[in-house]
């Protein structure tokens, strides 16, 4: 492929990315189409499928997107030199204002699924990896002798119980917490969580 080609296609993959993430932001996956993300990147539908195996691809590319922002969030969140307990508060809250600012992006990393049979690609599990990353370096130092098994598991449990806590009440569930008291509990869980490490 020549270099003008090649510069072409990498405009029209920016352009089709751009138009997936506005309207993911304004209207969630459902009743995302591939049309829709075209006619909003100035192309042809069948230009789409010249960057993209599918539908399924752009939005991956668009999840990609999204996680590489909340990584800078919640790296920018983590004060110099923090307590356990300052880094979990501050991860958490900076996880929660991540997920009110982007509902419909950050709830697409969740809800998107792959055709049954077609696994995510390992690149896409790979740039998953922080959002453990950032709660097990912290836990290692509080857990001597622990394996690095133990760590992750452990990391894995913290994060799903901040995220539980959070997409439950974003979802609105019945069970979820309203907004005013959303924050302050993230936070009582986040200390609660560090507590538990004494």
């Amino acid at each position: 492929m020549t270099a003008k080609r090649q510069a072409k296609k990498e405009d029209l993959r920016t352009r089709l990315v751009t138009a997936g993430t506005q309207l993911i932001r304004d209207q969630g996956l459902k009743g995302l189409r591939a049309r829709d993300i075209a006619e909003r990147a100035g192309a042809a539908l069948g230009g789409l499928y010249t960057v993209f195996d599918d539908l399924d691809g752009l939005i991956l590319a668009v999840n990609s997107g999204t996680l590489k922002r909340l990584e800078a969030a919640l790296e920018r969140a983590i004060p110099p030199d923090a307590t356990i307990e300052q880094t979990f508060l501050s991860l958490s809250l900076a996880y929660l204002g991540f997920a009110q600012a982007e509902k419909n992006l950050w709830a697409a990393l969740f809800e998107h699924r792959m055709p049954e049979g077609v696994p995510v690609p390992d690149w896409h599990l790979a740039e998953h990896a922080f959002l453990i990353g950032l709660i097990a370096g912290p836990l290692a130092g509080r857990m001597p002798g622990a394996t690095a098994e133990d760590i992750a598991i452990r990391a894995r449990t913290f994060f799903s119980a901040v995220h539980g806590v959070i997409a439950v009440s974003l979802e609105g569930r019945f069970v979820g917490i309203t907004p005013e008291r959303l924050e302050r509990e993230v936070a009582a869980l986040a200390r609660i969580l560090a507590k538990s490490l004494d």
